[in-house]
């Protein structure tokens, strides 16, 4: 510490005079000292602090208790509410009347959304049965199955495409595809089978052809020192496996068999069609064109919507949804048996071949 630093802590505070001086020191030194504190009442401070110390943490675990015990009911009212809002789902899906509908002249409509698949909404079950309540309807004028989907089975779309037939050779009442966003592969086998077909200028319309996706693993697994081991009954049992190498004959055979698939496509939308398609021979290709390009192509007759066609025949809006509703906790079953089944390895319902987008 610098010399200035050292007066200046000596000279802080006012001047004294000697006299001051020691007459200050002399009342310090008189100043009574206090008395020591005796055991018994240190023993009494100690206490009241620890006391104190006790008070303090007790009431810290109440606070947090009674934050647990919010959290414990916040949760509990949260898993209740969605257990009473599953089963009013459930009750009103099962007792609620999925017929009902407007007095007045309507559009019935059977929604066809997302992958045909027996297991997904769009099953050909699910698509069948709106269509038959639609078709029954005094109220409906026409029955519109309403697509936004990229395909799937070919069996379920063979079911709904055969059931459309078979509802316009009982009636006169007319049955109208409107397409969405995309109604290829499958959705349009299902769509071929219409009176009509409408799109939007961008929809996404036709790849009327064939998949079947899959990987080649045999140099994969030989790299990584696994062995593959396949025990089968038959010696063409595991031509479909992605582990094995594949022979030219029996991939031969496979073709033939999407050949054939692909041709009951092509039989069925001439059938649905007639002499609405053009002579184009990339028709059949697998090809997918816009809503603008299928109307030239013959693949659909016109440009429209859902509500264009609503508003074309009364002026308004009148839409009937007769598309059976899903049971959420069937839904949720189906959903786990699909996961289940992947993870344990067992076989798929899921037919191979696919009318369907890649």
């Amino acid at each position: 510490m610098s010399d200035d630093k050292r007066e200046d802590r000596w000279t802080e505070g006012p001047e004294l005079t000697p006299e001051q001086a020691r007459e200050a020191r002399r009342e310090k030194d008189e100043k009574p000292v206090p008395p020591p504190e005796s055991a018994e009442a240190t023993r009494e401070r100690q206490r009241l602090a620890q006391q104190e110390m006790l008070d303090r943490w007790i009431n810290g675990v109440l606070v947090e208790q009674r934050r647990s015990r919010r959290w414990k009911l916040f949760f509990r009212f949260l898993f209740a509410a969605l257990i009473l809002a599953s089963l009013a789902a459930t009750f009103y899906g099962l007792f609620g009347d999925p017929t009902a509908e407007s007095e007045r002249q309507h559009l019935g409509v059977v929604k066809v959304q997302g992958v045909i698949d027996s297991e997904s909404p769009a099953s050909a079950g699910r698509v069948i049965e709106g269509l038959n309540r639609a078709w029954d309807s005094p109220n409906a004028v026409a029955v519109v199955l309403h697509i936004n989907s990229p395909g799937g089975s070919p069996v379920q779309s063979q079911r709904v495409y055969n059931e459309i037939l078979r509802l316009r050779e009982e009636g006169d009442k007319p049955i109208i595809a409107v397409i969405e966003d995309v109604g290829a592969s499958g959705a349009y086998y299902m769509a071929a089978a219409a009176d009509e077909i409408v799109a939007a200028p961008a929809s996404l319309v036709g790849s009327i052809g064939v998949i079947f996706a899959s990987f080649g693993f045999e140099e994969a697994i030989e790299r990584l020192g696994i062995e593959r081991r396949i025990y089968v009954s038959g010696e063409n049992k595991d031509f479909l496996d992605p582990f094995s190498e594949v022979d030219p004959e029996v991939l031969e055979f496979w073709q033939q068999v999407m050949d054939i698939t692909h041709d009951q496509f092509i039989e069925a939308v001439r059938q649905g069609r007639g002499d609405r398609l053009a002579e184009d021979e990339r028709l059949f290709s697998g090809l997918i064109w816009t809503g603008q390009q299928a109307v030239e192509l013959g693949l659909i007759d016109g440009i429209g919507s859902l509500d264009a066609l609503s508003r074309e025949l009364f002026g308004e809006l009148r839409l009937h949804d007769y598309t059976p509703r899903l049971d959420p906790f069937e839904r949720l079953s189906r959903q786990f048996g699909r996961v289940a089944a992947e993870w344990t390895g067992i076989p798929s319902s899921r037919s191979p071949v696919r009318y369907q987008l890649p």
